[in-house]
């Protein structure tokens, strides 16, 4: 038994010399490497958002039903945002997305309960983040070019597809969302 006091203060001793890590959640600042502004060029998704369609004439009919959940959150000292997207059907996805300092762009990695798997990179475009990426399925390779934009108090996310290789492209969805009403 004289081996238990000395366990338990060893015990005691470690764990107050690893701290919990902060969260932005504690209002802990960002992360020293992740301080500068070109960080923050995609905080304006953070959120909790509702997911709308829009149609081609780039309004969301009145009274439209949302059609996923949104949630958006800064994770990691707030070098990384983490999307998790729950559409009506059961459709399910997330992302974890950053920006990669050394290569002076963002990076998304985008996952579903479906399978699929896309890896997207780009820039700032003017007031836009443009990711571009590649998914394999059954009828080869679909490049797929996704844009997030500020739109009033909501972001709107648009994607274009391309099975040319980026010689033509065609709309694959068009969608807002809007701060989340319970």
């Amino acid at each position: 038994m004289p081996h238990r006091p000395i366990a338990a203060l060893f015990a005691a001793t470690l764990a107050l010399a690893i701290p919990a890590p902060p969260t932005l959640a504690t209002g802990a600042p960002p992360a020293a490497h992740c301080s500068a502004p070109v960080f923050r060029e995609f905080d304006f998704w953070l959120g909790d958002w509702d997911t709308y369609r829009v149609d081609k004439a780039g309004h969301t009919p009145p009274g439209a039903a949302s059609v996923a959940r949104n949630q958006i959150t800064a994770t990691l000292g707030g070098c990384v945002l983490h999307e998790v997207y729950r559409r009506t059907d059961g459709y399910t996805g997330e992302s974890f997305t950053i920006y990669d300092a050394t290569r002076h762009l963002w990076h998304q990695s985008w996952v579903t309960n479906e399978g699929e798997l896309l890896l997207a990179e780009g820039e700032r475009q003017g007031k836009a983040i443009v990711l571009t990426g590649a998914v394999r399925d059954a009828q080869g390779t679909q490049l797929q070019r996704v844009s997030w934009t500020q739109q009033g108090d909501g972001v709107r996310e648009t994607a274009v597809q391309s099975r040319d290789n980026g010689k033509t492209w065609t709309p694959l969805f068009d969608i807002l969302f809007r701060p989340h009403r319970p």
